[in-house]
């Protein structure tokens, strides 16, 4: 039973192998790519947002260890990015939508990742770093970007990352590590908001599959960081993949 989704969707799983392995090197989850590559495979909508969440957290766990044990991570001024993001992203997570309202908003949502992600050359090479960062404003960011990254099932990490480089936040590696624990809180408080949901359904087979997958990629990427892409290349290719998906869902949907 547990190797029917194996063989049925091996495909999917080569491509999770691959997102875990390129983005983990550069500090990121994958979210915006494993709901992509599920939103065209026909899986019930309501599991897709549940299995990227978890994917993200098996993958950036990893790297939130790496980055701690760097001592890059500075839980001082993250707190307030997180402050009103875990509560916003469990709201977004335990709201009901329709099938149509959540493909529309994905579909702009990987849309607007795209766009920074292909733009995203001309704000992270600065080594650079902001001393008079607002607390009141960084909570205002990270509220926001909680709530739509729990409706659709993303960490944030692809939408904070470029915000913070474009503000020169700080230096482009602890943007990287604030990056990912913000993804994996945001990620934890998504995902158990939508178990929270008495609708709450999910394919235990398929995701465990998907689970172990990504934990294999991802411990490989955080390893070999950017030694064969760098993270332009790789923001390059994803932003093209991203674009094409994120077109095919809004035009199914609205026309």
């Amino acid at each position: 039973m547990i190797l029917e989704p194996l063989f049925q969707y091996w495909h999917v799983i080569i491509l999770f192998f691959t997102v875990a392995i390129l983005y983990s090197s550069v500090g990121f989850g994958g979210g915006s790519s494993y709901l992509a590559i599920l939103a065209l495979t026909g899986i019930v909508f309501t599991q897709i947002r549940a299995t990227s969440l978890l994917c993200n957290i098996v993958v950036v766990t990893g790297n939130v260890f790496l980055f701690y044990q760097q001592k890059i991570i500075d839980f001082k001024k993250i707190t307030p990015l997180v402050l009103l993001s875990i509560p916003l992203a469990f709201l977004g997570g335990y709201l009901k939508i329709s099938q149509q309202f959540f493909f529309i908003l994905l579909g702009f949502t990987l849309l607007f990742a795209a766009i920074t992600m292909w733009l995203s050359k001309r704000i992270i090479s600065s080594d650079e770093k902001n001393n008079n960062v607002k607390p009141f404003k960084n909570a205002s960011y990270g509220g926001i970007i909680g709530f739509i990254s729990g409706m659709v099932g993303i960490g944030g990490g692809i939408f904070l990352a470029p915000l913070l480089h474009l503000t020169n936040w700080d230096t482009p590696k602890k943007i990287a590590a604030t990056a990912s624990f913000f993804i994996l809180v945001n990620s934890i408080a998504g995902f158990i908001g939508q178990y929270s949901n008495p609708d709450f359904i999910i394919d235990w087979n398929l995701t465990s599959i998907l689970l172990i997958t990504v934990f294999i990629g991802g411990q490989i990427g955080s390893r070999i960081s950017h030694k064969f892409l760098t993270p332009i290349q790789l923001k390059k290719a994803t932003a093209i993949l991203i674009a094409f998906v994120s077109t095919r869902i809004l035009w199914n949907v609205l026309f």
